[in-house]
């Protein structure tokens, strides 16, 4: 199946379930209405920080004294929620680990990079059940630290400083996230209406897990991974390998580093599952107000410590859970297993003829010894054949395994954060790694009249220069901050020979341009852009406007040795409005495809607006199609798109399953064609209302100087350097 090709499953591999409405909202009376609320969500009206610069005040924090204050909590045993074996470790990493753990390489959703574990749906997640314990723990160090520390930083260090309280020499951990004050609408999690339901339906068939929906990861609908109790619930740890290895590779891991993180995970804390999880009340969401935000509550039994449930599954994997040592190792391969059910009636493994010293003690009183157990994930590790390798290369040298693990987790925390120049803190690592997208330094210094001098007299057309340099900024991802006109990584496999690109075309532009870099002494990743502005600015000049884009030299140019190609094919259009354009069909509307992507790319529905009638009236369509070309001056850089789609001497007659013809209404002539991606802006009322505003006579030039200002937002995205 192509990584990419969800068409047989009747899917799309874009967060189109966060897009329709739902529930019973003014909306909701009209189902099948585009929704522009993922286009809003970063207006900033939910913020109550209101010109706070998150950025420059966390350099501001004493962090020494914040690591300190961590470090304590781990053995700050509270009554209300007391410390399994009096240290928080184990609770702390799992919080990291989750909040870090629904990143999806597919659309670079998810992940810890902005705090939204805080809020529905990941705080009520089955999966995230007692985790708001260990945020609620955490609340007296972030009152104490305030704005200067995020709750999407401090979840992530506070995992971290956990691993060092146990002993392991961490990778490293860098500070930089910041909070977003309202639930996600972007990410879609998947269409099941219930908690847990059976994997079947995320997959066209459940024994192979490649045929999962894209862009999603984990199995069900609730879960950060796989289920512990084995597929659907019921174990078979080979099938659960499969299942891990898919997963995994979808959170950009590879077997190393998912072996490294399973073992590593596991070697801390516990598991818990000791009592009747049908005492457990409502979720944070659903929980009564005087719960004040706390869900999983037990009010009818004791739990907490050794009667704590949360999945289930009860007991620890090693003998020493407090302790970062090789002990989940020696276990696992140092006894035979058997099924068995927990207190809670959950799957898992348990030891045969356990010695007594190798049981782990009980949480509250370590004079008692409990048993140990394995999940149907712990032994997939044992007995899939690959895995098995990679953990006896980790037991025969376990500096190698502390080493592996330290950086898989960093990796793991850090993964949405972008490259390292976003890094901030004392502990960031300064070690530059392959899946941070690194991108060298460019040249600042050299003449850019000169350059663009040069392009304008290189005989590339308005359309040419447009589109290429489109193509080379619009892979930014605001998910993850990949992507982006900097390193130039359009003249690079795998991107060089993506279909959205055109790549005969690209390859002869790109003959013109990177010989003027080479001349000019500028980058290729520069020259691309600069040969954009030097098109708007003919464009603009064509429609009467004399303006100069804002440029600001500094890209450098990535090498194929600085890319990873295999990881940058998630990040292939599979359609592109802004260029009328998509790769198949697909059962999502193309007009969801154009706000998904709008969203990636971080533009409001505003800039989408003015970015895509601009990009028609500059004919900058893909293969250079007439659709949405509502002009009788292409090249020129004209609102004649709004002014034609608005005008009521037009009738729009539908030709096929996304295309239409703009009818004359006396003479009946065909004026121009469409697709679904032009009309959208005709039949939907918000857009109609944007799309009206550049179609008023007065606004010819407002449209372009909103276009150069969306236009410079797409080309500077990456440009962190410009960023506070």
């Amino acid at each position: 199946m192509d990584w990419m090709d969800s068409t047989a499953m009747g899917k799309c591999p874009i967060a189109h379930g966060a897009l329709t409405n739902a529930g019973n909202g003014a909306m909701a009376w009209w189902p099948k209405a585009l929704n522009l609320d993922i286009l809003h969500q970063h207006d900033g009206k939910t913020n109550p920080l209101k010109g706070f610069n998150y950025r420059e005040e966390v350099k501001k924090l004493d962090y020494a004294a914040l690591k300190r204050d961590l470090h304590a909590l781990m053995t700050d045993s509270q009554d209300w929620w007391p410390a399994d074996w009096g240290h928080y470790g184990g609770l702390m990493i799992r919080m990291a680990w989750h909040a870090a753990g629904s990143y999806r390489v597919q659309d670079g959703r998810g992940g810890a990079g902005t705090g939204d574990l805080r809020f529905a749906p990941l705080n009520s997640w089955p999966d995230n059940a007692n985790l708001d314990k260990a945020r609620r723990l955490l609340w007296p160090i972030k009152k104490k630290y305030g704005n200067r520390i995020s709750w999407a930083d401090l979840m992530i260090m506070a995992g971290t400083v956990a691993y060092e309280s146990m002993g392991l020499k961490t990778f490293g951990v860098a500070l930089g996230r910041e909070d977003v004050w309202h639930p996600a609408k972007d990410v879609y999690w998947g269409s099941e209406k219930e908690w847990l339901a059976p994997s079947d339906n995320r997959y066209l068939d459940v024994t192979k897990p490649e045929t999962m929906e894209n862009p999603l990861a984990a199995v069900q609908m609730g879960l950060i991974y796989v289920n512990p109790e084995g597929v659907n619930g019921k174990s078979n740890p080979l099938l659960t390998a499969l299942h891990i290895r898919e997963t995994f590779g979808r959170m950009a891991m590879d077997d190393e580093e998912t072996v490294a993180l399973t073992a590593g995970g596991h070697t801390v804390g516990k598991a818990h599952g000791n009592g009747s999880a049908a005492n457990l009340g409502p979720s944070p969401e659903g929980a009564e107000i005087a719960e004040q935000g706390l869900g999983w509550m037990n009010h009818a039994t004791r739990a907490v410590g050794r009667n704590t449930v949360t999945s289930g599954i009860e007991g620890a994997w090693t003998t020493n859970p407090t302790k970062w040592d090789m002990g989940y190792f020696k276990l696992l391969f140092g006894y035979d297993w058997e099924l068995k059910t927990s207190p809670a009636g959950a799957h898992q493994w348990m030891p045969i003829n356990i010695r007594p010293e190798d049981m782990p003690p009980d949480v509250e009183d370590p004079t008692i010894r409990t048993m140990p157990m394995m999940t149907d994930a712990d032994m997939a590790m044992r007995m899939d054949p690959t895995y098995r390798a990679i953990c006896e290369k980790f037991m025969a040298d376990p500096a190698k395994f502390d080493d592996a693990f330290a950086r898989a987790w960093f990796k793991l925390t850090h993964r949405d954060m972008g490259p390292n120049t976003r890094y901030l803190g004392p502990d960031a690592p300064s070690e530059i790694l392959i899946w941070q997208d690194p991108v060298p330094a460019g040249p600042k210094g050299y003449d850019v009249a000169a350059v663009k001098a040069k392009i304008a007299a290189s005989g590339l057309s308005i359309a040419d220069m447009v589109a290429t340099a489109w193509d080379s900024a619009r892979t930014f991802r605001k998910s993850d901050y990949r992507g982006g006109a900097n390193g130039a990584r359009i003249r690079l496999a795998p991107q060089k020979d993506w279909e959205g690109n055109e790549p005969a075309r690209l390859a002869r532009v790109l003959g013109v341009l990177e010989p003027i870099a080479a001349a000019t002494g500028a980058s290729v990743a520069d020259v691309i852009v600069l040969a954009g502005n030097v098109g708007i600015e003919k464009a603009a000049k064509a429609a009467g406007f004399d303006i100069t884009v804002p440029f600001a030299p500094g890209r450098g140019d990535a090498t194929a040795e600085m890319t990873d190609a295999d990881s940058f094919k998630w990040l292939e259009p599979v359609a592109d409005g802004f260029r009328n354009w998509q790769k198949k069909d697909y059962s999502v509307a193309p007009e969801e495809l154009l706000l998904d992507r709008a969203q990636l790319m971080d533009l409001t529905a505003a800039e989408m607006t003015v970015l895509l009638g601009g990009m028609r009236a500059l004919g900058a369509n893909h293969g250079g199609t007439k659709h949405g070309v509502f002009t009788n001056r292409e090249g020129a850089l004209t609102p004649d798109f709004f002014v034609n789609l608005t005008d009521m001497a037009n009738s729009w007659v539908p030709t096929g399953k996304n295309s239409y013809n703009i009818v004359d209404r006396k003479s009946g002539a065909v004026k121009w064609t469409a697709s679904r991606v032009d009309l959208v802006f005709g039949s939907n009322s918000v857009l109609r209302a944007y799309a009206e505003v550049y179609a008023q006579d007065d606004n010819a030039k407002k449209f372009v100087e909103d276009f150069v200002a969306a236009w410079t937002k797409v080309m500077n995205a990456d440009r962190y350097d410009l960023q506070a």
